[in-house]
């Protein structure tokens, strides 16, 4: 369960991040049987503030695949195999487009391949040929040219802002780290806001599976009295509507992941609740098991 919050996570974390400098597709589907890449990314425009994202964005100055693995455990052979066959599958798709359009394919059109993983192993690495790149911070193997693929270990990853927003996909210490150093962003940091959103709803789906893993219970405990803290401040600023949006935006995404997508009318019921009820419902969500519990409650409280 708690693997899926956490992959889950990471997809959501990805596509926030990449969309101001291109288009993401999360969970797309390629040919053969069914596998779904978890983030394929496209540049389509040249941004600003670019290196605030670090060596992420250098990763997606062409068009890239990513995949970040059990993000809580360390890369296995079998995910790695994987995540190379859908970086074939779509060169092969690419390839057959080519094809039937009598064209040359471009180097640049086929997707790098980035793997994401806390900890990978001596073995995995020499068993793959990856190679730590000279040209890049540690922590990055590259394996052979023609595969476009590389494997980041992030807790490899020096402590430098460069790196901060994948050390955020870390676990235990290191993604701590990488929170204290998130909370210390001004808070008119693009993507602050945003990053903490969804680590707060991470927290959520976390405390409603009632994990044991100790890596998410000290989570969870690291980001509760920081959300209180920003909803106090937001008070004190008098950003009501601010807290509102936020609440919304926080269990509309969990309704989402938990029930599928959502009927718009119910989507116009949860916007129509105050500050206060969006709260309630926070803590009675945690209990609900299908969208009649959910509309039960919008009947009994609006």
């Amino acid at each position: 369960m708690t693997r899926f919050i956490h992959d889950q996570f990471a997809k959501d974390y990805l596509e926030e991040l990449l969309k101001p400098y291109g288009e993401v597709k999360a969970s797309s589907r390629v040919a053969g049987e069914i596998r779904e890449i978890d983030v394929l990314f496209s540049p389509t425009q040249q941004a600003n503030n670019l290196e605030m994202l670090g060596i992420l964005v250098k990763f997606a100055a062409t068009p890239a695949i990513f995949e970040p693995l059990r993000v809580r455990n360390p890369a296995s052979e079998e995910e790695i195999c994987d995540c190379l066959l859908k970086l074939l599958e779509v060169r092969g798709a690419l390839q057959r487009e080519a094809n039937r359009n009598k064209i040359s394919i471009k180097e640049l059109e086929i997707p790098k391949l980035w793997i994401l993983s806390p900890t990978v192993s001596v073995r995995i690495l020499s068993g793959f040929s990856a190679i730590q790149a000279s040209n890049w911070v540690a922590g990055v193997y590259l394996m052979g040219e023609y595969l476009r693929t590389a494997i980041v270990v992030i807790h490899q990853l020096p402590r430098t802002q460069e790196t901060l927003w994948l050390r955020i996909l870390g676990r235990g210490k290191v993604q701590k780290q990488a929170i204290d150093e998130l909370e210390a962003l001004s808070s008119n940091h693009p993507f602050r806001k945003a990053t903490l959103e969804l680590l707060y709803n991470l927290q959520q789906n976390l405390v409603m599976s009632q994990t044991e893993e100790l890596d998410d219970r000290e989570l969870v405990m690291r980001l509760a009295p920081l959300y209180q803290q920003d909803r106090e401040q937001a008070r004190q600023e008098g950003q009501v509507e601010g807290i509102k949006q936020g609440e919304e935006r926080l269990i509309i995404r969990q309704l989402n992941h938990r029930f599928g997508e959502i009927d718009s009318s119910v989507l116009e019921r949860i916007r129509g609740l105050s500050t206060d009820q969006l709260e309630t419902l926070g803590e009675a969500f945690l209990d609900f098991s299908s969208l009649t519990d959910l509309e039960t409650w919008l009947d009994q409280n609006l």
